[in-house]
Parts: structure tokens; sequence; C-alpha cells
């Protein structure tokens, strides 16, 4: 049986930000808890050269806004990286899951082994769409989710590995 490139894709996009989005919530339930503007976790880094904790967010959405455009043979939407505030950075994430989850099915299963072009500086990379998804598109997504996490667990909210993994599904969670 064939894998379905929108099964693959779209449901866990929407999944993990969604899971993004309940570190949010929980950063900010810590936040208040410990008398801490949540503002505060917006500029943190890992390393100096690494991005901001809201550059995550950013990426996080592109890289899901713009996996899926890709293999749905659309144009992703436009989200300037302007945002400077806690709530703008929640709100970037519910816009990407309203996108992802406006993307058509048969569009992204069309056809997985047709051309996908990834623009570089100084390259084009080309993949079969399935490649694309695979071996690009999610491992740069999960890459951004997962630094979002570990900048919250450095600066002290209370995650674990289940807020990861089905942090949004409370049921997951209970049992």
């Amino acid at each position: 049986m064939a894998v379905s490139l929108y099964d693959a894709s779209i449901p866990g996009y929407v999944l993990m930000l969604k899971n993004l989005a309940t570190f949010l919530d929980k950063a900010e339930a810590h936040a208040k808890a410990t008398g801490v503007d949540p503002a505060s976790y917006l500029e943190r880094r890992l390393a100096p050269d690494m991005g901001t904790f809201t550059a995550q967010i950013q990426l996080a959405s592109d890289a899901a806004k713009s996996g899926a455009a890709r293999l749905a043979g659309v144009a992703p939407p436009s989200f300037p990286d302007t945002e400077t505030t806690w709530a703008q950075v929640k709100d970037r994430i519910a816009n990407t899951i309203a996108f992802l989850e406006s993307v058509d099915r048969a569009a992204v299963d069309g056809d997985p082994e047709r051309i996908v072009e990834l623009p570089l500086p100084n390259r084009t990379l080309k993949f079969t769409a399935r490649d694309f998804l695979f071996t690009f598109s999610l491992p740069n997504f999960h890459f951004h989710v997962v630094t979002a996490y570990a900048l919250l667990r450095a600066a002290g909210v209370p995650l674990g590995k289940m807020d990861y993994l089905a942090g949004s599904r409370p049921e997951a969670l209970a049992a």
C-alpha cells in the first residue's frame, strides 16, 4: 500500500503545531506562577548563532505552511516575520494551522514522484514530492518545534516528553 503524502504530512504538522501552542499555554501559566513576563521567553536562544524562540516559531510555521504548499502545488500564504509579542506568536501558530486545514488532500496526494524545487540562495534543491516530505520538510519542521520546546525547558517551563508528543491531546496524556 502506498503512503498518502497528505496523511504523512498535514495531520502531523497540525498536531505538532497544536502541541506547540500548548507549550505556549504552559509557558504562560508558568510565567504567571513565577512572576515572569512570558515575553521574556521570546528572545531566548540556545546558542548565540541560533535563532530566538520567536524565530523558532516563525521557522516551524514556515516549514509547515511551505511544505504543505509545495506538496499541494500552491503558493504558501505570506506571513511576514514581524511577531514581537506573545499574542502575535500564538496567532502565527493559529494562522498556520488554519492554512494547513484548508490544504486539499487530492492536491497533496496527486503524484508522489513529481518534482518539488526548493530555491536556496546559491542553488536549487530538487526532490520528488515523497523525498521532499520525508528527507527535508518533516525533519526541518520537527527541528524547529523541538528547539522551541528546548528553549522553554531551559527557561524552567515544566514540559515533558509527552507534552511534545501529545500535549494538545489531554485524553492521550491521561491514559
